[in-house]
């Protein structure tokens, strides 16, 4: 069985499919070479200041639920292996595999670049979710707190707000989100995708503990903080048994609502998962591999709108017959508010205020 890098999702490198050459810096080699028995691997993370003109991107696909979002970094640590935000780091010169966890741009401008943004004058306070693409409280927000200075851009500005993470740092930055929830401004979404620690080392490497996300569940819903789990992505063989145990779980914490999506190995990102399977569950990749392309039509990935999130076939409406189920069983009455924009607006006009 081949030697997997402990602490990763990715495997291996995988080539930029946007560049004809890359610079490959001496270490990486090392990783080839075996000293005493035993790859050699510095497995270090690089971090890399970076200052883009913009900030705040729409969002066109209809089956994301958001409009709007804003990525503090680029690049995530927590090195979950089926993200499709692994893709998108070949924009920026780097490949989908290990250099997506390995090489993490923060940019340093952000808050400044989102309070211009929401001072437009047509702006209208359309919700803005951190993160659509990588994780805005991955390790390094611990020291850099990007993403605590734009919350506080947002909070001062009473701006509707969405957070997407599998951090509990979030809890660091309570005293923010509470006041926002005042003005019905926040709403947080925590992604867990099982229960059992022994798949989260796997899957999702350097994230925080399944308990500590089930504890911030539970603090931010304790201080009227609306919360929803999201279960995503659902992969058949490997995570798809816990659909029942892990909503009713959510629910005890607290949690406004559960939704989930299946997994589809988009891109670069199919052969990177399958690579890791290989590695990591020899005697599950097989059935794991074909569960998956089941629910895609005999593809590892599907990139129909509105098809794509939930798939299709027996298997996909399995799984989403057993959630409806469980929220059902679990989670009966529960929603998550819509978000409020006219705090923002009576703040960014007190004219609006006389109508």
């Amino acid at each position: 069985m081949s030697t997997s890098i402990k602490g990763r999702g990715a495997q291996r490198r995988f080539h930029s499919r946007f560049l004809d050459q890359e610079h490959t810096p001496l270490d990486e080699y090392l990783n080839y070479c075996e000293a005493e028995g035993e790859q050699a691997d510095p497995n270090k993370t690089n971090y890399i200041p970076v200052f883009p003109k913009s900030f705040v991107n729409p969002v066109p696909s209809p089956d994301v639920g958001m409009d709007y979002s804003a990525n503090p970094y680029q690049g995530c640590e927590h090195g979950c292996v089926y993200c499709y935000a692994r893709n998108s780091h070949q924009y920026w010169g780097f490949g989908p595999g290990v250099d997506f966890e390995r090489n993490i741009l923060l940019k340093k401008n952000a808050p400044q670049l989102l309070e211009q943004f929401i001072r437009r004058r047509n702006w209208e306070g359309n919700t803005i979710v951190f993160s659509g693409n990588t994780d805005c409280y991955q390790p390094i927000e611990r020291k850099e707190q990007i993403t605590r200075k734009c919350l506080e851009v947002l909070h001062r500005w009473r701006h509707p707000t969405g957070i997407i993470t599998k951090n509990s740092l979030i809890l660091r930055d309570l005293d923010l989100l509470k006041d926002m929830a005042k003005d019905n401004t926040i709403a947080v979404h925590i992604s867990i995708t099982s229960l059992s620690e022994e798949t989260r080392r796997l899957l999702e490497p350097r994230t925080t503990s399944i308990k500590q996300r089930l504890k911030a569940v539970e603090v931010l819903s304790e201080n009227g903080i609306p919360v929803n789990v999201m279960m995503a992505p659902i992969i058949p063989g490997l995570n798809s048994h816990e659909i029942l145990p892990l909503v009713k779980e959510v629910a005890a914490r607290g949690a406004s609502s559960v939704v989930h999506t299946v997994v589809r190995l988009n891109g670069q990102i199919g052969p990177i998962f399958e690579d890791w399977a290989r590695k990591t569950l020899p005697d599950k990749a097989d059935k794991m591999l074909n569960q998956i392309a089941a629910c895609h039509g005999e593809q590892l990935s599907d990139s129909r709108w509105r098809l794509r999130m939930r798939g299709t076939g027996p298997m996909a409406e399995q799984l989403a017959a057993t959630m409806k189920l469980a929220k059902r069983k679990f989670m009966e009455g529960r929603e998550m508010p819509k978000l409020d924009p006219s705090a923002f607006l009576q703040l960014k006009d007190p004219q609006l205020s006389l109508f």
